[in-house]
């Protein structure tokens, strides 16, 4: 029988654990890479093009035949936009001269 040395069971746990963290970072790998996997179970590469959604058949802009309604209420009539612009034109001077007073 060979003599047992300290410097044997010092090498023999320092492999231990080295293994032990080895066999840890294997599990991590295997578990952080699983995440990446797809899964197969329902579809197949044939029904790949079933799965892709159809466009939306509605447009952003009417077509050029397509005119929108005739309006319900009635558009301005030239005393109320100049009475609008009046109200405006004051409403503009009133905040200039408070900046004015301010500063």
């Amino acid at each position: 029988m060979l003599p047992e040395h300290a410097g044997m069971r010092t090498a023999s746990y320092v492999n231990g654990h080295v293994t032990v963290l080895a066999a840890t970072a294997a599990l991590l790998l295997t578990v952080s890479l699983g995440g990446c996997a797809t899964s197969t179970a329902r579809s197949s590469l044939i029904d790949a093009r079933a799965e892709i959604p159809t466009p939306p058949k509605t447009r952003g802009y009417l077509p050029v035949e397509d005119l929108p309604p005739n309006r319900q209420i009635q558009i301005m009539t030239a005393d109320e936009q100049s009475r609008l612009k009046e109200e405006l034109i004051a409403a503009r001077d009133r905040q200039g001269a408070s900046v004015k007073a301010s500063q």
